[in-house]
């Protein structure tokens, strides 16, 4: 359950740290990706490595003009993260149930992207860089687990899962 948040903080972290955390000419192939960042795939944000063991914890980071952001939770043990940086970027986070995390993480201009999920144990998260891109994961159960990428621009992705 760890792995998808800690990823998902250290992008944002890395993001809000660093004024240039990707160069690239081609997006095609992803080869010519360059990280600026001295973070490590595997270290981890205190407090940010776990849903909270009762309760609710929601971080909301926003930089840049016209973002909107909206995060719900109703239940236990519930983590989630919208980060977005750059303008016109929306991002809804709903989350019903226990022990479950959420991550939305959005670098450019006038992307979307929302995540509702409700059961217990589940983890999703949606991180894209560029414009004008969608994405959605609606999960319905118990330990079910998402994860969008997205490089670039005008893409659309939805994924639906439910057990």
């Amino acid at each position: 359950m760890n792995s998808i948040w800690i990823k998902a903080g250290l992008l944002s972290a890395a993001l809000l740290s660093s004024s240039t955390l990707l160069a690239s000419d081609d997006l095609v192939d992803n080869g010519d990706l360059v990280g600026s960042s001295s973070f490590s795939v595997g270290s981890s944000i205190p407090g940010l490595d776990a849903p909270p063991t009762d309760g609710q914890t929601a971080l909301v980071q926003q930089q840049g003009a016209q973002n909107v952001a909206t995060l719900e939770q109703n239940g236990q043990g519930l983590l989630g993260n919208i980060v977005q940086q750059g303008s016109d970027q929306e991002a809804y986070i709903l989350q019903q149930g226990s022990n479950s995390v959420a991550s939305i993480l959005q670098s450019g201009y006038g992307n979307a992207a929302s995540i509702n999920q409700a059961g217990n144990g589940n983890e999703a998260s949606i991180v894209q860089y560029g414009a004008y891109n969608t994405a959605g994961i609606n999960q319905q159960g118990d330990g079910l687990q998402s994860s969008i990428i997205q490089f670039g621009d005008g893409q659309t992705i939805q994924i639906n899962q439910y057990r």
